[in-house]
């Protein structure tokens, strides 16, 4: 998702609705690049650990469906994963043995998926550096609790701002 240019923000800042426009673009692109910045430290994790056979992207899909037992559906639904993706990474995830998967008895069409073994370390290590990292922001000077908390907060009202036009079909 390509948000505005830095060109498209020449003389925004100009009057007040501006520079309101320019933080929230701005926003959107923080949000945008902090999500790609959290895949490449989970990669630098799953380098220095000689673990090459998976992706960031993999790993982060095990770290979410954690101890659940769940479907592909479910894990899209709590996870806003794009469904072609899903699908893709969860056969990859079966195929190398780091997810198990079984049919449903009630509904055959159905599948249900879980962490294997191999699934719970990828998700204990991709816990353990998410750990770490929040040790060194609180800390450290990047960030207070309080902080964090605030950006928690926002970031749920424009998560509901959305989700409320997609529910109610408003744009």
């Amino acid at each position: 998702m390509a948000i505005a240019s830095k060109s498209s923000l020449i003389g925004l800042e100009e009057t007040p609705a501006g520079q309101t426009k320019a933080q929230f673009l701005e926003c959107l692109r923080l949000i945008e690049r902090l999500h790609r910045r959290l895949l490449d430290i989970l990669k630098m994790r799953l380098d220095e650990t000689g673990r090459t056979d998976i992706n960031s992207v993999q790993a982060l899909l095990l770290y979410n469906i954690g101890d659940n037992e769940m479907t592909a559906g479910e894990l899209r639904t709590r996870g806003y994963y794009l469904g072609s993706n899903v699908s893709y990474n969860l056969k990859k995830l079966v195929e190398m043995g780091y997810i198990e998967h079984e049919r449903s008895e009630h509904d055959r069409r159905s599948v249900r998926i879980r962490l294997s073994d191999k699934g719970r370390d990828i998700n204990n290590l991709v816990a353990g550096l998410l750990d770490e990292q929040l040790e060194a922001i609180v800390s450290g000077s990047h960030m207070k609790s309080e902080e964090l908390r605030q950006l928690r907060d926002a970031l749920r009202g424009l998560e509901r701002f959305w989700s409320e036009r997609i529910n109610y079909a408003t744009l």
